[in-house]
């Protein structure tokens, strides 16, 4: 479910109700594998996009809201050749994480990267399959990684 639109970002596509629905049935399905609520406290909005008003309708829940840090493209690792220009290779995503650690001051301290598990069938070029050569690369230069939670609960 989109909850606001792509190009007017304050328009909301969805009522509250809709939404507390929405967010409902996401805990609903994750107690079906033995997750409550409790357990998954933080929650990562549809397609990454959202609003101010999402964030705080979604903090009411008692869910934290968080996304990933702007910067690179590892959220990109969806992407398929059909879609065209959107589409970036792995060696794209890999080239922008390691272009922007080498290129600001801060590097990735304290960055979210956001990478999918699943991607779709037709995106034969799995980002994840670079998992070991990006942590390798992270921890070459000084990086710990850290579960989300843990490194939210601090």
């Amino acid at each position: 479910m989109l909850y606001c639109d792509w190009t007017k970002r304050d328009s909301l596509l969805v009522t509250k109700e809709q939404f507390e629905k929405d967010l409902d049935a996401n805990y609903v399905e994750l107690a079906r594998f033995g997750i409550s609520k409790g357990d998954a406290p933080f929650f990562l909005p549809p397609y990454e996009w959202y609003n101010k008003k999402i964030a705080d309708w979604t903090k009411e829940q008692g869910s934290s809201l968080l996304n990933f840090s702007p910067g690179t493209r590892s959220n990109a690792d969806y992407t398929y050749p059909q879609l065209g220009k959107s589409y970036k290779t792995s060696e794209e995503i890999f080239r922008s994480i390691t272009s922007y650690n080498e290129s600001h001051p801060n590097g990735l301290n304290g960055f979210i990267l956001l990478l999918h598990i699943g991607t779709d069938p037709q995106r034969t070029d799995k980002f994840y399959e670079k998992l070991p050569l990006l942590i390798k690369y992270l921890k070459n230069n000084g990086y710990e990684l850290k579960k989300i939670d843990d490194l939210l609960s601090q």
